[in-house]
């Protein structure tokens, strides 16, 4: 008795003292679990709300989610404490929602729907904002395509924008390892799913003897891949639809900037893999949205995303800078600013931040690209040798002359390997050394001098090159990189195009072989500060650009025959600016031409990466940007293909 009475007293006492704790905060949280929202066709969504227990309505912040909704609680209660209703939706078919889980599909119908359902609770204000990151950014630009009447805000984190390009392929190349690893995360919960609706004891009451009880009813389950199939039909429907057409044309953002009318606060990150459509967004809907829109379009680029947080990513620490990011705050000040009119990082400042790495600090500016660029070309040279970090490739603003070819010769058994970079999957991402894959003689490698004087590079990056080839169709890739004086090779930004579709993603093209073509790889775009070196850094190299990146990461080409072999050439020549088709065994080498563009700042002692519009070159950067380019790696995917490329000797 005396131990039960000790228990009584004890059970009063926290009683009590909970209630002491409970009635002293003025702002307590009401949490509802589990509400049902019903959508047009419907199927049951559901959702937790956390929400302040006060008289009065409330602006709400939603995030549509398709990870589960019960592993951010956190910022449920954070927001609720601050003056919100925080609701956060398992998407369909995900978790405890109801339907069928397809990618893009259902997303914006569900988006106006919960958007206007989120509006008429009864303590709600009928202010609806929006936020997330990743795919449940894509739930919120779809949402605003669909323009629901209560839609106030959206905040978009490292998220996409074209699902074609720039999500699941890149530059024509089916992204892999990334949508691999991310469809087999997100069947884990479609399979759970499948299990629920085939589980039943009631079958197997009379099953005897007992040992032979089956707990799960998995007959319906074909073998193989085709329960992957059944689980996750749309990987199989993406590798369908490699060109981009009516297939993603029905869910593609670029295609209805037009339609978007609410202000955004857009979040990028260098070596994010969806770095391209993150910055997209903010230029198309500043570009193109509605007036609501126009008027008030918001960027910070951070670094790391996808790619990992905090001050060191990868291989690379980029100090205590770095560690002034805060997502949560950022998403309360966003609509503490928007929604409440409060004074804060949004009020009065320039609607453009961004880390610049380098010099490893935050900046403000007016516009993304920097309107204050101007462009400068760099061309290949070499003596025929460029091969590697041993060979003689070099990059200058000076025009090539007459100069030799160069060669490579490429194994599709052992193709370049993926070292960091803007990437999903199970693979070490974010800057890394990059001279394990420079010293292949595979790669080719252009460098610049050291530089005089610290040299800023900040926007988008492309490279430009005339090729041809043996092979009907290959890949070619590139990649900016920074070399440090102790040889750290730090790679800055990098793509693809596999060259199909170098004309156009919605029309493929076979190469014929031996004719020359033209080709544009985006880059992307990075923020770097190339310091000045006042002595050689090993070998006398700086910085690099290097046009090929890793087939580990990506689909291998269409031509690839495993059975075939290696021994497969390629050839960069840069003797003229002719553009003829390769010539037969023992003729004269035909030339073709390659640049990139690089531009700078005039007098701000910075420079900016920018685009041009010019016949050869396309896109931006700055004459001191490479303290040492090199460009690493020229190479096709595919087997049984030769690469000549060569550089224009003249604007």
């Amino acid at each position: 008795m005396r131990i039960n009475r000790l228990l009584l007293l004890f059970a009063i006492a926290i009683v009590f003292t909970m209630g002491l704790a409970f009635g002293a905060d003025q702002n307590p949280i009401i949490v509802e679990r589990d509400v049902a929202a019903k959508m047009r066709d419907g199927v049951i969504l559901r959702a937790d709300i956390y929400r302040p227990n006060a008289e009065g309505k409330f602006p709400v912040i939603l995030q549509r989610r398709y990870y589960d909704k019960r592993t951010i609680v956190d910022f449920g209660y954070t927001a609720a404490a601050r003056g919100y209703v925080a609701i956060i939706q398992d998407t369909r078919g995900r978790f405890a929602s109801g339907g069928e889980f397809y990618p893009f599909r259902d997303e914006a119908n569900d988006g106006y729907d919960t958007v206007e359902w989120a509006a008429a609770l009864p303590y709600s204000n009928g202010k609806v904002g929006m936020w997330g990151a990743s795919y449940v950014g894509v739930s919120q630009l779809l949402a605003a395509v669909a323009h629901p009447p209560h839609l106030a805000g959206i905040c978009p984190v490292v998220t996409g924008s074209n699902y074609h390009d720039g999500w699941t392929y890149q530059g024509g190349a089916f992204e892999q390892a990334f949508n691999e690893a991310w469809t087999s995360g997100m069947a884990q919960d479609t399979f759970s799913h499948f299990v629920q609706r085939n589980t039943d004891p009631r079958p197997q009451q009379w099953t005897l003897p007992l040992d032979n009880h089956v707990l799960f009813n998995l007959s319906p389950f074909p073998a193989d891949h085709a329960l992957s199939q059944m689980i996750a039909p749309y990987f199989y429907d993406w590798l369908a639809h490699p060109s981009y057409d009516d297939y993603w044309k029905r869910w593609s953002v670029p295609d209805h900037f037009a339609d978007i009318n609410v202000p955004a606060l857009h979040v990028a990150a260098w070596y994010d893999i969806f770095q391209g459509g993150s910055l997209q967004n903010y230029i198309g809907i500043k570009a193109h949205g509605g007036p609501v829109a126009r008027a008030d379009q918001r960027l910070i680029v951070i670094i790391g995303g996808h790619s990992g947080g905090g001050r060191k990513i990868g291989d690379v620490d980029f100090g205590p800078a770095a560690d002034d990011w805060d997502e949560t705050a950022v998403v309360l000040g966003w609509y503490d600013h928007l929604f409440k009119g409060i004074r804060n990082r949004f009020t009065g400042h320039k609607p453009v931040r961004l880390f610049v790495m380098g010099a490893n600090t935050w900046r403000e500016e007016d516009d993304w690209p920097l309107p204050q660029a101007r462009a400068t070309r760099y061309f290949l040279h070499s003596g025929g040798k460029a091969n590697s970090l041993r060979g003689d490739g070099a990059l200058s603003t000076s025009p090539p002359q007459s100069e030799s070819s160069d060669q490579y010769v490429y194994d599709p058994v052992n193709p370049t390997p993926t070292i960091g970079g803007p990437i999903l999957a199970n693979i070490p991402a974010g800057p890394r050394d990059q001279r394990p894959a420079e010293s292949r003689d595979d790669v080719l490698v252009y460098s610049t001098p050291a530089f005089s004087q610290d040299t800023e590079v900040t926007g988008p990056v492309s490279l430009e090159l005339y090729v041809s080839s043996s092979a009907v169709d290959t890949d070619f890739t590139g990649k900016l990189v920074d070399v440090a004086p102790d040889g750290f090779a730090q790679d800055l930004t990098e793509g693809i195009l596999r060259a199909r579709y170098r004309d156009s993603p919605e029309t493929p093209v076979f190469m014929n072989p031996g004719q020359t073509y033209k080709l544009t790889i985006d880059l992307w775009s990075t923020s770097n500060v190339f310091r000045k070196r006042t002595y050689p850094a090993p070998g006398g190299r700086e910085q690099q650009l290097s046009p090929l990146r890793s087939q580990h990461e990506y689909r291998r080409g269409p031509g690839y025959r495993p059975e075939i072999g290696a021994g497969y050439q390629y050839r960069l020549s840069r003797r003229s600016p002719s553009l003829g088709g390769r010539p037969p065994p023992g003729a004269e080498p035909r030339n073709y031409a390659t640049c990139f563009r690089i531009c700078s700042t005039p007098s701000t002692g910075h420079v900016v990466v920018q685009p041009v519009t010019h016949a050869i070159c396309s896109r931006r950067w700055s004459p001191r940007l490479c303290k040492d380019h090199r460009i690493s790696r020229l190479a096709g995917s595919d087997p049984d293909r030769r690469l000549d490329i060569s550089q224009a000797r003249q604007a």
